[in-house]
């Protein structure tokens, strides 16, 4: 397979094809872009798909350039957005963005990684040299871009800051003399802004590539936290595995390609067995990649246990009733799984028993608010098949 073909492989479009092949075989490592925002305190696995095409221009010997968009956080991408960004302080940018770092070195190679905040070089322009970069683009060009013409078709508030972001993310490219740039299909008119920028400045452009968005657990809506369907860097080995046993089977394929990058012949194989059994093979292998085989394994086995063979989890949340209710005598059913703080909400603990999602010790449960009185010994509450916890009296 060519360097192209291996570059090529999992992703949607590459703008500058034939000019990145012939770099590619130069004598000169590649200077390879990623931007992320640090809007929140932790990676979700959509961002898996671009780290994974970041990690393989190092794995071919090229220096992947990560850059933590400090400060264009304090903007807010307005990519495949309908209404604009809440701000973050920079108390809580600079908290989120270590924690991006710490959880990016799960996936590419530090020594091969150069850090850059762009608040290095944008907290040393003037108003004057602002003013310069917004006369690179127009209006017009702008509304090009679908979100934007979106909303303002829809007289959706659109902020004069906003518009400049493109020409911020690109104005990155120039500074770092980028080769590549790597983002989401939902990044390509940014990071054509900074191609503009580059030729603008008499520079050899930068090859743009676009990864296919993740669909989040839902298998329709694209990975997110506001759409409440991600699976984070950061959760626990019993969560990431409970999350991915719950993705459609049609999406199982498409984290088979995207996050374990298994070749088309072998995700062919895998699609003559049982849907289930792949996807516990998938589920294993991906929390081994971000904790380790042995948690892989144990999660497996104590899936099989509980979901196949009809037994309790090993390993379950263990309370005593004067944890949860303190001197209380008594207190309603919803009132006691709610303490626990294993729940979303009190309401959703209501439509769960209701539903007949919720059993006390294989007992199932019809009524939220029945007397709930300590038990004796000890009592196991199952919430739906993935939450246990132990209540001892």
């Amino acid at each position: 397979m060519s360097l192209i073909d291996i570059i090529r492989s999992n992703t949607d479009t590459i703008i500058g094809a034939t000019e990145l092949e012939d770099r590619l075989h130069g004598s000169k490592p590649l200077r390879v872009k990623l931007g992320v925002d640090p809007t929140r305190p932790d990676l979700t696995f959509g961002h898996l798909v671009v780290f994974n095409k970041l990690r393989q221009f190092q794995d071919l010997g090229h220096e992947a350039l990560l850059i933590i968009g400090d400060f264009t956080t304090l903007i807010g991408d307005p990519s495949g957005r309908s209404s604009t960004r809440p701000v973050l302080t920079k108390e809580e940018i600079v908290e989120n963005a270590q924690s991006y770092l710490d959880q990016a070195f799960k996936i590419l190679d530090e020594e091969k990684t150069t850090v850059f905040y762009n608040s290095e070089w944008f907290d040393k322009m003037s108003f004057e040299d602002s003013l310069k970069l917004s006369r690179k683009m127009t209006v017009a060009r702008m509304l090009e871009r679908d979100d934007f013409a979106k909303r303002y078709a829809s007289q959706a508030p659109i902020s004069i800051i906003e518009f400049l972001y493109p020409l911020i993310q690109g104005y990155d490219s120039l500074v770092l003399n980028a080769d590549v740039e790597i983002g989401g299909t939902d990044q390509l008119f940014n990071m054509l802004v900074g191609r503009a920028l580059q030729k603008d400045a008499g520079k050899q452009e930068q090859a743009v590539i676009t990864m296919p968005l993740l669909v989040g657990l839902d298998g329709t809506k694209k990975m997110s936290k506001s759409a409440d369907n991600y699976i984070a860097f950061t959760d626990s080995p019993k969560e990431m595995f409970g999350k991915i046993m719950s993705i459609p089977d049609d999406t199982m394929w498409t984290y088979y390609q995207l996050l374990l990058e298994l070749p088309e012949d072998k995700i062919a194989n895998l699609k003559k067995g049982h849907p289930m059994d792949a996807k516990k093979h998938l589920a294993s292998s991906l929390v081994g990649q971000f904790h380790s085989m042995q948690a892989g394994k144990h999660e497996l086995e104590q899936f099989e246990q509980v979901f196949s063979k009809n037994k309790l989890p090993d390993d379950m949340p263990t309370f005593t009733w004067s944890d949860l209710l303190g001197d209380a005598t008594s207190a309603p059913l919803f009132e006691v799984m709610a303490q626990s703080e294993l729940f979303e909400s009190k309401g959703a603990i209501r439509r769960l028993v209701k539903q007949g999602g919720v059993k006390i010790d294989g007992e199932k449960q019809s009524d939220p608010n029945r007397e709930v009185t300590p038990p004796s010994g000890e009592q196991i509450f199952q919430a739906g098949k993935r939450i246990f916890f132990k209540l001892i009296g």
